[in-house]
């Protein structure tokens, strides 16, 4: 005979309050991915998560002891500090990452995220903060000086990133040259680096504050060759919920308010040695 155990009047409200707070939470995410007020609740709980790349140097990246740090991550710390508002950077799949935004894992995307028409179909992004180039970067000895050089070579590019869709976009610029007419695609820069330094491939088409991070911080700088590109110049934004107009204002005023009392100018010298985006923010 089955027997069923007995559960006290305390154990069944528990249980109550439980499936009664799940579905509270999954009510506001839905709420939010269909009418989205994220600052409202981001304001009340004083805390926002950030999706990011944590190998994107010099944006945003994990230290060997583990600590998240970057351009993006002390600016984000900046305009939420003017809020009172405590930032969690939450490492994310790159190539996922307007996913997890829609899905509400993460609140913004901020780790040097190009604006570009197809990912504003998708989402709102706040006003422009830094401009970036699209180059490729191969090793000396494969005496590549062009992108006509790629002829039958293996390119590479990390997967969902603003290059990638560069080439897709453009094709004769350079998928129509390279081996398979297709690049290898990584999952991020560091892993792309590690086979360009190997020699598994020949160029790797990057955002140019990536490469120039990098081969800067290189004992061997002089091995490597930088090209610029003809594809189109683009601009780093922070990447949010489509209707997130709140949020939007919030941190495109932030932006102004570190432009004009210093504190941008300050991280701009830290980790690029000039200032680069005073007169980008205030247009």
């Amino acid at each position: 005979m089955r027997k069923f155990l007995k559960r006290s009047p305390l154990i069944i409200m528990l249980m109550l309050v439980m499936l009664g707070l799940s579905g509270c939470r999954y009510e506001n995410r839905q709420k939010m991915n269909t009418n989205p007020d994220t600052w409202s609740i981001v304001n009340k709980q004083k805390k926002i998560v950030v999706g990011l790349d944590d190998s994107f140097v010099p944006m945003g990246f994990q230290t060997k002891s583990g600590r998240i740090v970057g351009y993006d991550v002390d600016l984000a710390r900046a305009v939420f500090k003017l809020y009172g508002i405590k930032v969690d950077f939450q490492p994310i799949d790159w190539s996922m990452n307007v996913t997890e935004l829609r899905n509400g894992t993460i609140d913004l995307i901020w780790n040097g995220f190009s604006i570009n028409p197809q990912r504003a179909k998708k989402i709102t992004f706040s006003q422009p903060y830094l401009k970036n180039e699209q180059v490729l970067v191969s090793k000396k000895q494969q005496q590549i000086k062009s992108f006509s050089d790629m002829k039958g070579k293996v390119a590479g590019v990390q997967a969902g990133s603003a290059g990638a869709m560069d080439i897709d976009n453009q094709p004769q610029l350079l998928k129509n040259k390279i081996k398979d007419h297709s690049p290898i695609l990584y999952d991020s820069f560091t892993e792309a680096f590690i086979d360009l330094n190997a020699n598994r491939i020949q160029g790797l088409l990057i955002d140019s504050i990536y490469a120039g991070y990098y081969i800067g911080h290189q004992a061997n700088q002089a091995s490597y060759r930088s090209i610029p590109s003809e594809f189109p110049s683009e601009y780093y934004g922070v990447g949010m919920r489509k209707g997130d107009r709140k949020l939007k204002q919030k941190i495109d005023s932030g932006l102004h308010k570190l432009a004009q009392n210093g504190q941008l100018h300050k991280i701009d010298m830290k980790w690029f040695g000039t200032d680069r985006d005073s007169t980008l923010i205030h247009q």
